[in-house]
């Protein structure tokens, strides 16, 4: 089971502030909380809280990252968080990441990232693609009035997968490459 729990304490309300963004602006924290069935008992057993993958929102100009309806996949063998960053006021990028995890080891491992990227002044678009799995990296560059777009791949070097719990903030996550 993959849970985001969202805290709903109007002391995390800010009512009046100056500036766009909506109002009251809504800082409230979530949790993302992942626990298995046990077979015999039929019970959930909390395998994971994570803090800080789905970010508090601070910025009150921004879109909130997290979309209730599509945040969150439960995929073969694991599952996806989706987070975008988009802004109505004082910024140029806007940028969609999808982190795939699965449990292996007692761990849950980073098994795939993509971030898709448009610069909304320029058109510039950036794309990357990480299979952490096969070890390989697709970059991808365009714009959004071009279909063709320029591709690179490489391959990344022998190290240790990522995991949930060394991530951090998912949208200011930068991989290793």
């Amino acid at each position: 089971m993959v849970l985001v729990l969202r805290q709903n304490n109007p002391a995390n309300l800010i009512e009046n502030f100056e500036g766009f963004g909506e109002k009251p602006f809504d800082t409230n924290p979530r949790i993302l909380a992942i626990a298995f069935r046990e077979r015999l008992s039929g019970r959930f057993s909390l395998q994971l809280q994570n803090h800080t993958l789905i970010p508090r929102r601070t910025e009150p100009a921004a879109d909130d990252p997290f979309d209730k309806d599509i945040g969150i996949a439960v995929v073969r063998d694991g599952f996806q968080v989706r987070l975008n960053w988009w802004m109505s006021a004082g910024g140029w990028e806007t940028f969609r990441t999808t982190h795939t995890f699965r449990h292996r080891s007692g761990h849950f491992e980073l098994i795939g990232y993509d971030r898709e990227t448009t610069h909304r002044g320029s058109g510039d678009t950036t794309s990357l693609s990480i299979n952490y799995l096969t070890r390989k990296v697709k970059r991808t560059t365009g714009h959004i009035s071009r279909d063709a777009d320029k591709v690179r791949w490489q391959t990344l070097p022998q190290r240790p997968v990522p995991t949930l719990e060394h991530i951090g903030d998912g949208l200011s996550f930068e991989p290793e490459l």
